[in-house]
């Protein structure tokens, strides 16, 4: 598969702390690439680079060949690239189909007054949701009402209604049950199964093992191992997170 993100020694300083010494990472077309690590690894640091709320002191990101310069998150998005972040940024006293169109709310011209196209932006909804889950049809239903999973659902498919190509997921299973995890399990299946680059941040190494193509492991700031997903196993990740020792793939 073509390289569709690349970072090439990345490197991000706070003061005279070095959260990132030189990662160099090659995320790959239409696969799911994790990013894994301790605490303090640099995981964070290196997710806020791409979706543009940091800037790198020295390096590069090139995206589908072409080197590019977040300024912000809105240039991250611009490019293609959608940050789904651990606390979803959702709405939750707004019904499903104005948190997909939250920015971007669809209008129409009624007697020269432009007015919210409610139905227009519910019949969008549903098909965003759809890619996702099937089973959630009600787009008036309030984000409060729905489980942890579902939320999900609702933030990625805000990432499909802005025309995302890569979706960068962070610790999209924190906090959650056996079941509301598996459901956003499925939700990384489906986007993989679109076409779409998926780059997932967890501390869940069962959830790496369950759906990574690729696992890039950082530790103290410094790429440490590549690893290609498929036979791994949650305890072989967790020895190589602790032990900083691996084959590296090609």
């Amino acid at each position: 598969m073509p390289v569709k993100i690349s970072t090439r020694n990345i490197f991000k300083n706070y003061g005279a702390v070095e959260a990132l010494k030189g990662v160099s990472v090659d995320v790959h077309e239409g696969e799911i690439h994790a990013i894994c690590g301790d605490n303090g690894a640099g995981k964070s640091t290196f997710i806020k680079i791409l979706a543009g709320v940091e800037q790198p002191d020295r390096g590069e990101i090139v995206v589908d060949g072409k080197p590019v310069h977040f300024d912000s998150p809105h240039a991250s998005l611009t490019a293609g690239i959608a940050t789904i972040h651990q606390d979803l940024a959702v709405a939750p006293e707004m019904t499903i189909y104005q948190n997909i169109f939250m920015g971007a709310e669809l209008t129409r011209n009624v007697l020269g007054l432009r007015l919210l196209d409610k139905p227009a932006m519910r019949r969008a909804a549903v098909g965003y949701m759809a890619q996702l889950n099937p089973s959630i049809t009600d787009m008036n239903a309030k984000v409060n009402e729905l489980s942890g999973g579902q939320r999900q659902a609702v933030a990625i498919s805000r990432a499909l209604r802005w025309n995302a190509d890569t979706v960068i997921l962070d610790e999209p299973t924190a906090a959650l049950g056996v079941r509301e995890t598996e459901q956003v399990l499925d939700l990384v299946r489906s986007l993989k199964a679109s076409g779409k680059t998926v780059i997932l941040i967890s501390h869940a190494m069962q959830d790496v093992a369950a759906v990574a193509d690729r696992i890039s492991i950082l530790r103290t700031g410094k790429n440490q191992i590549d690893l290609e997903g498929g036979d791994l196993t949650a305890d072989n990740l967790s020895h190589y997170i602790l032990s900083g020792t691996g084959d590296r793939f090609h």
